[in-house]
């Protein structure tokens, strides 16, 4: 026998509170990031849009299944997760710092500002998480690309309940 805080149901579990709310068992929340992992690295030399597109039906299924949660937090730090692993893939496949520069150009910098961040030599994890890469492509960028917003369709799945 353990606390319900400490254990997990059907991916659920519940917070250490006064009046318990719903939310999701960690081991759930890994599970999931370990596919979104493998749907990526499939990704490395695809489009991505093809991309989402695989991701879509996962997330779209999961939130469905966590529509009852209570607790969002972990669900806003799981979609600004999803987002940086997508810039980094995109970052990885702008190889060279010519195809950053312009790529970085295109998406609305300023010359400047494309060509320190295309050479700083950091990694694509870095990258992903850096200012130039967020103003670049904002969560409506990948919105417009088909990116479904897991706490967007919880919110939704329940305010339609």
């Amino acid at each position: 026998m353990d606390r319900p805080w400490n254990r997990g149901y059907l991916g659920y579990t519940l917070t250490r509170h006064k009046r318990p709310k719903l939310t999701l068992a960690k081991a759930s929340l890994q599970h999931l990031m370990q596919r979104v992992r493998e749907i990526l690295k499939r990704g490395r030399g695809r489009n991505i849009r093809r991309v989402i597109e695989e991701l879509t039906p996962v997330l779209r299924g999961w939130a469905s299944y966590f529509s009852l949660v209570d607790v969002k937090r972990p669900l806003e730090a799981l979609d600004q997760w999803m987002r940086r692993r997508l810039r980094c893939v995109i970052w990885r496949q702008w190889k060279r710092p010519q195809t950053r520069r312009r790529k970085l150009r295109g998406l609305g910098l300023d010359a400047y500002r494309a060509w320190k961040s295309a050479g700083n030599g950091r990694g694509p994890w870095w990258n992903a998480g850096a200012s130039h890469m967020n103003q670049a492509q904002p969560r409506k960028w990948f919105d417009r690309l088909g990116l479904i917003s897991v706490l967007d369709t919880v919110r939704w799945l329940s305010r339609s309940s």
